[in-house]
């Protein structure tokens, strides 16, 4: 809103500045222009609770992955997002098959929502659809497929890397999902992925095609250490990106402003 279309913050900004607080994601969101006292930077979280981030038992998610033409017993590289030329689909499949050349039996699973009402989304589908280019190994699933919360939460269990190569992001939430699972992350350098990845702890920033592939493949290779960035990446959301933390975020600034 504030960068894309200025004109309409500005009509806003005189009713936001009458609040005693305004909250953002990140600092980068805040106008210059923005005049109040309190301003507070508070990312999004995910739910431990919810379908799509509870705990599921490893049988359950390999017969998931089975069901789906996947084979839970080759390395397996997923993204999951919308479908969105800001994701960058066709990035992924790009550094896929950079990986492919030295892991010849790897996988990738692209998984996500289909908005009904987006004829973009469809128009990037059929654009990811061309770029699989009939690749057998290239599993594009959406809820068009019975793909939802669980088959999504079982996919990036199962898979040995899971990809957020984001161009541009709102935050990026789909990291920490992953994380939360155990699961390395390899990160577009955009918006909230660069703070819900720490850079070769929880996984790695990539910032085009070749680096991507290049991460993807050193995890690969190295499944005991992407375990331990998995750990980490774990205890990181924990701590950081849980609705936990949101809920106390918030009674403290309830506190702060009642006192």
């Amino acid at each position: 809103l504030t960068d894309a279309q200025p004109d309409m913050w500005e009509f806003f900004r005189p009713f936001v500045e009458e609040y005693d607080a305004s909250v953002w994601t990140m600092p980068e969101f805040v106008p210059s222009s923005l005049q109040m006292e309190r301003v507070v930077h508070a990312p999004p979280c995910i739910d431990p609770l919810s379908v799509k981030n509870l705990e599921l038992a490893t049988p359950f998610c390999v017969e998931i992955t089975r069901q789906y033409g996947i084979d839970p017993h080759r390395p397996i590289v997923c993204q999951v997002s919308r479908f969105d030329p800001w994701k960058d689909p066709i990035g992924v499949i790009e550094a896929f098959r950079l990986v492919r050349e030295q892991v010849t039996d790897a996988q990738l699973v692209l998984a996500g929502s289909m908005a009904t009402d987006d004829p973009e989304a469809f128009r990037v589908w059929e654009e990811t659809e061309a770029a699989r280019a009939g690749d057998r190994d290239i599993h594009l699933l959406s809820n068009l497929h019975q793909v939802g919360a669980v088959q999504i939460n079982a996919f990036q269990r199962t898979a040995d890397v899971v990809v957020q190569k984001s161009l541009r992001e709102g935050f990026g939430l789909t990291v920490s999902e992953a994380l939360w699972k155990g699961r390395p992350v390899v990160g577009g350098r955009a918006c909230g992925i660069k703070l819900q990845i720490r850079e070769g702890y929880d996984g790695y920033l990539v910032d085009d095609v070749e680096s991507c592939a290049r991460r993807i493949i050193d995890l690969l290779a190295d499944p005991v250490g992407a375990e331990a960035m998995g750990a980490q990446g774990r205890e990181h959301v924990r701590a950081n990106f849980l609705s936990t933390r949101e809920l106390e975020d918030w009674l403290r600034l309830m506190g702060e402003l009642g006192a």
